[in-house]
C-alpha cells in the first residue's frame, strides 16, 4: 500500500479533528536512505516507481491534545496513523504548532 499525504491527513482529521494541520511527504528527499534501499530491494511494492509514501512531516494542532505531554500527543498520532505504519511509512516527524 503505497500512503499518500492525503490519506494521513484524512485519518488525522477523523481520529483528532484539528485546528491545524499540515501533512507532508518527504519521501522523495530519502531515496538513497538505507532504509529504502532495503524495502525497495525486498520488493515492497508501493515502492517500484520511486521514493513516495514513506517519509511524512505532520504540523499539527487540536484540542484533543489539551493538557496532554508531548510523548501522550505523539502516541496520539501514532495511534491514529498505525495502519500506514504497519503498511510500509517508514518515518514520521511530528511538528506540534
Amino acid at each position: 500500500m503505497s500512503a499518500s499525504s492525503t490519506q494521513l491527513e484524512q485519518k488525522l482529521r477523523s481520529d483528532l479533528q484539528p485546528d491545524f494541520l499540515e501533512v507532508i511527504d518527504e519521501s522523495a528527499q530519502h531515496a538513497g536512505h538505507a532504509g529504502v534501499q532495503e524495502m525497495q530491494a525486498s520488493g515492497a511494492p508501493h515502492l517500484d516507481q520511486g521514493a513516495h509514501g514513506t517519509h511524512f512531516r505532520i504540523k499539527i494542532s487540536s484540542k484533543a491534545f489539551e493538557n496532554l505531554t508531548r510523548v501522550s500527543k505523539h502516541r496520539l498520532i501514532y495511534a491514529s496513523l498505525q495502519n500506514f505504519i504497519d503498511a510500509g511509512v517508514h518515518a514520521i516527524a511530528i511538528e506540534l504548532v
